[in-house]
C-alpha cells in the first residue's frame, strides 16, 4: 500500500495530492469525493491568501465538485489520525507541527492520545456515517481486536474434566453414587475420590477464528505500515485461513449461536466484532474499502488534554478547594455547589397582561475551558484558562494571523467577571487569563497577551498567551500525571 503524510489544513493542489498519492487524475478525483463526502476535506478558492493559511473558517469553504484538472480550489484535510482508502495510507498529522520535521514520532504519540480520549466513550466505531451512505471501519475493528487480545488474551471456552483422586473440586454427589464406599465404625470412606479439572480447549472453534483473524489483522497493518505508527507488536499465531472455518454464512451462523449462550461480557463484545469482521470481510486496500482513526475535532482533545494535565477545578465542590482562608461565610451554605455554578445564568423576564412581571431562568451560560487554584512560592493564583487550538502568527514584521475571534476574547474577560466576587471574598489578589496553544518546540514560549480596552477598563487582567510543547501536554495526559503550572510562567 502507498503511505503518504498530510498535514492538517494546510492548502493542498490537485496536482500535489496526485504526487502524494502516486495515481492518475482520475483515481485521485474520484478519492478527493469520497474524501470530502466523509467530511475529512474540504475546498476553499485558490488565491494567495489561502495558500498562506493555517486555519479553516466556514466562509473559506466552497461547496463545489472535485473535478478533473481542476485548479481553481485548494484542497484542505480537516483531520487528525489516519485513513486508509483504495490502497492508500494518508497519515494526518496536526497543523502545528511544521511540514520541514519528520512527523512520524508526533503522530505516534497523538494516536495514542486518541485512543486515551476515545477510550471514554468505550464504542467501537465500526462505521463512518455520512447523509446518505456508510462504510465500513475495518481500520478501527483491526485496532480493537489486537489491543483487546494484547489485554485480555485470546477467546477461550473451557472444558470439564473428571479425574479420579486429581487436584481440582471434589464432585461429592457423583462420589457419592458412583464409586465405592468402605464403612468402619458407621462411618462411610470413599478410597476414590472423583474430581472436576477445567482446562483450556485449544481447539476450541472460536479461539482458532480469533487467533485466525488476529494474524490477518496483522498482516494487512504490517502492509500498511501501521504496526509501527499504532506501537502495536504484531500477532502472527496462526497458521488457518478465514475459509477453511467455512462458508461466510456458516461462520456467522456459529458465532450467533455462541453469542446466546454466552453472557460475559467481553466475550458477548469480542464475539459480535468477529462477526462484525467476517460479514464485512474486505482488505484494506479493496476499492471499496473506507477506514478512519481520528477525528475532525482535534480542538476537542487539545481541551481535554490541557483539562487533565493543569488540574482543572470547574467540577470541584467549592467547600473542597484550596483556598488561602476558610471559605467565606456568604459561600457556605453552597459548599456542596461546583465551582462552575458560581457564574450567574441568563434571567430572562416576561410580562404577563394577568400576572404581571414574570422570570425564567436560562439553563445555558458561560463555561470556561478550565480553571485552577494554585499556591506557587506562596502565593494563591486564580487561574484561567482557555485552550485553543490555533497557530497564532503574532510577529513583528507579519500580518496578525490564525488569532481566536473577539467572542473568544470577549469571554475570557467575563469569565473573571463571574468569578470576582468569590475571588475577593477569600482575598485572592492574583489573578491570571491565559491562552494556551499548541507547539511543536520543546519550551514554553511567553508569546504576548491581549487586550480589549473596553473591558480592562473593568480593572479585569489581560489575557496572556503561552504557546505550550504539544509533546509534553501528551507525556503528562497519557503517564496522568500534572503540568507544575508555574512552568508556564504566568
Amino acid at each position: 500500500m502507498i503511505s503518504v503524510f498530510l498535514r492538517e489544513q494546510r492548502r493542498y493542489t490537485q496536482d500535489e495530492l496526485v504526487n502524494l498519492l502516486q495515481c492518475t487524475e482520475e483515481k485521485a478525483v474520484r478519492i478527493l469525493r469520497r474524501l470530502k463526502e466523509y467530511g475529512v476535506l474540504k475546498a476553499v478558492r485558490a488565491d494567495d491568501t489561502q495558500r498562506s493559511l493555517t486555519d479553516l473558517v466556514d466562509d473559506d469553504v466552497e461547496i463545489a465538485d472535485v473535478e478533473i484538472g481542476e485548479n481553481e480550489y485548494l484542497y484542505v484535510f480537516t483531520f487528525v489520525g489516519v485513513i486508509t482508502i483504495e490502497g492508500r495510507v494518508l497519515k494526518c498529522y496536526p497543523k502545528y507541527l511544521p511540514d520541514a520535521t519528520d512527523p512520524k514520532p508526533a503522530l505516534k504519540q497523538v494516536l495514542k492520545v486518541l485512543e486515551k480520549y476515545n477510550s471514554r466513550e468505550q464504542i467501537i466505531r465500526m462505521y463512518n456515517e455520512t447523509s446518505d451512505s456508510s462504510a465500513f471501519n475495518m481500520l478501527a475493528v483491526m485496532l480493537f481486536l489486537l489491543q483487546d487480545y494484547f489485554e485480555c488474551g485470546a477467546y477461550t471456552n473451557t472444558q470439564d474434566i473428571i479425574e479420579t483422586n486429581g487436584s481440582g473440586d471434589i464432585l461429592w454427589d457423583k462420589t457419592i453414587n458412583e464409586t465405592f464406599t468402605l464403612l468402619s465404625n458407621n462411618r462411610p470412606y470413599y478410597p476414590e475420590l472423583l474430581t472436576v479439572k477445567r482446562v483450556v480447549d485449544d481447539f476450541d472453534y472460536f479461539k482458532r477464528l480469533h487467533e485466525c483473524i488476529l494474524t490477518r489483522c496483522t498482516a494487512e497493518l504490517r502492509d500498511a505500515d501501521l504496526l509501527d505508527l499504532f506501537d502495536i507488536l504484531g500477532v502472527d499465531i496462526s497458521d488457518e485461513e478465514l475459509e477453511d472455518f467455512g462458508e461466510t454464512e456458516y461462520i456467522l451462523d456459529r458465532i450467533a449461536k455462541e453469542l446466546n449462550v454466552q453472557f460475559n461480557t467481553r466475550k458477548q463484545l469480542l464475539l459480535k466484532t468477529l462477526y462484525a469482521f467476517v460479514a464485512n470481510s474486505s482488505t484494506l486496500d479493496d476499492l471499496d474499502c473506507f477506514s478512519m482513526f481520528g477525528t475532525n475535532s482535534f480542538n476537542l482533545v487539545w481541551e481535554r488534554v490541557c483539562a487533565d494535565v493543569l488540574d482543572n477545578q470547574l467540577q470541584k465542590p467549592i467547600g473542597g478547594l484550596r483556598l488561602p482562608v476558610p471559605l467565606a461565610e456568604q459561600y457556605r451554605a453552597k459548599r456542596h455547589k461546583k465551582l462552575i455554578e458560581l457564574i450567574d445564568k441568563p434571567v430572562w423576564i416576561g410580562e404577563d397582561p394577568d400576572k404581571g412581571a414574570f422570570s425564567k431562568t436560562a439553563e445555558d451560560t458561560l463555561i470556561p475551558d478550565l480553571v485552577t487554584i494554585v499556591n506557587i512560592d506562596g502565593e494563591y493564583q486564580f487561574i484561567i484558562f482557555d485552550a485553543k487550538y490555533y497557530n497564532l502568527q503574532l510577529e513583528p514584521n507579519k500580518k496578525l494571523r490564525g488569532q481566536p475571534g473577539i467572542e473568544s476574547i470577549t469571554k475570557q474577560y467575563l469569565y473573571q467577571l463571574a468569578y470576582k466576587p468569590f475571588v475577593d471574598a477569600h482575598g485572592i489578589t492574583n489573578v491570571k487569563n491565559c491562552f494556551l496553544m499548541p507547539t511543536a518546540g520543546d519550551t514554553v514560549i511567553v508569546k504576548g497577551k491581549v487586550s480589549l480596552a473596553m473591558l480592562s477598563n473593568l480593572n479585569l487582567q489581560d489575557i496572556q498567551i503561552r504557546l505550550v510543547p504539544a509533546k509534553l501536554m501528551y507525556r503528562h495526559y497519557l503517564e496522568n500525571t500534572k503540568l507544575d503550572v508555574g512552568a508556564l510562567r504566568l
